[in-house]
């Protein structure tokens, strides 16, 4: 059940729609709705979304923002569920599914709607994310993501993550994915890659549900791209982490919540089973497998109460299976193209070591 706010009525279909989705983020919401508003988009469509917040931040939305379309959940229907809301709400050609403590530069969304316009083979396109210091209020030259990179053993991570940039993120390139905090998705590409009444995949709840459409787009034929022109910042929680080692992920591993781990460390496995190549597999299962016995090691001695994650995990399987057939049935690349994109290669941060 939701309350429903008016808002004023475009006079055009909209070129982008934007989908903010909130859980009890005010404090993040006048920064990231000014930098919104202050793009040079003339068609844009505003959609809040709001996950039962309980801090005001709905409240604070209505009074001060009437040019967009708020929507109160009366419960947290997770960000999957949220984000599909708004999705079949979105008027636009173009589709922005944005966390609240996202700030944009002047220009931002202009540059990627151009690159999407260009070329139509591209999906979805992130720019070059710096993390934001809200505590301080001021923009840092540290990366929080310029795209996701995928590990032979299919450890997933925002690349270039808790590095000084120096110039070398500047190349516009494909990558395996975008991160969900700013992606702009080509309407077009989201209709495709639906399952069901599903864009993102509500047995996530939360947590890797852009790495999983990131992974379903390149498998049905359509181009994640990095445009390193189009700056934005991230207040990111965790803070920006350094993850390119197993060193350097159990170092930080006490910066995540218990939550932020149970799904993660669920959808990880749900993903895999979901999108990945049986011949790709095959081809990986060293460094898969290898990764898995170091993980289920790591829960069983030092965080066991990640163990009731697996009992979902088998509850959500046999859904997860069939999701898989649908997948498969209509993947327009082969193993050896996905090989491409799921292996050690293509990180900007190897490629500079």
């Amino acid at each position: 059940m939701f309350v429903y706010i008016s808002y004023t009525l475009h006079r055009m279909k909209p070129v982008l729609s934007i989908v903010i989705i909130n859980y009890n983020s005010k404090h993040y919401l006048q920064k990231c709705l000014d930098s919104v508003f202050a793009q040079k988009i003339a068609d844009l469509e505003v959609i809040f979304i709001d996950n039962a917040s309980e801090d005001g931040s709905f409240e604070f939305v209505e009074a001060n923002y009437p040019d967009l379309r708020a929507i109160r959940n009366g419960n947290n229907l997770g960000y999957a569920a949220a984000g599909n809301q708004g999705i079949k709400m979105a008027e636009g050609e173009y589709v922005m599914i944005l966390n609240p403590d996202i700030l944009f530069e002047a220009g931002y969304m202009e540059a990627c709607l151009k690159k999407m316009q260009e070329d139509r083979k591209v999906g979805v396109i992130g720019g070059k994310v710096y993390k934001y210091d809200f505590e301080k209020d001021r923009k840092t030259k540290y990366i929080d993501t310029v795209g996701i990179f995928s590990h032979r053993n299919r450890r997933f991570i925002d690349d270039g993550q808790g590095l000084l940039d120096q110039g070398q993120f500047d190349q516009d390139r494909e990558i395996f994915g975008v991160s969900g905090a700013c992606p702009i998705y080509r309407k077009k590409s989201l209709e495709d890659v639906k399952i069901g009444d599903e864009y993102l995949d509500e047995d996530f709840f939360m947590y890797k549900e852009d790495v999983d459409i990131s992974w379903r787009l390149r498998l049905y034929g359509w181009k994640c791209y990095y445009l390193s022109g189009a700056i934005a910042y991230h207040g990111r929680g965790t803070g920006v982490l350094k993850r390119f080692s197993h060193l350097e992920v159990a170092r930080n591993r006490s910066k995540l919540s218990k939550f932020q781990k149970y799904y993660s460390y669920k959808n990880q496995r749900l993903m895999q089973v979901k999108n990945e190549f049986f011949s790709g597999f095959v081809r990986d299962l060293f460094p898969i497998v290898w990764k898995e016995v170091l993980v289920t090691g790591y829960i069983v001695f030092r965080e066991p109460h990640l163990i009731k994650a697996w009992l979902h995990l088998i509850k959500q399987l046999p859904a997860a299976l069939k999701k898989r057939q649908s997948i498969m049935k209509n993947a327009k690349v082969n193993a050896k193209e996905m090989q491409r994109w799921l292996s050690n290669k293509q990180s900007t941060y190897l490629k500079t070591k």
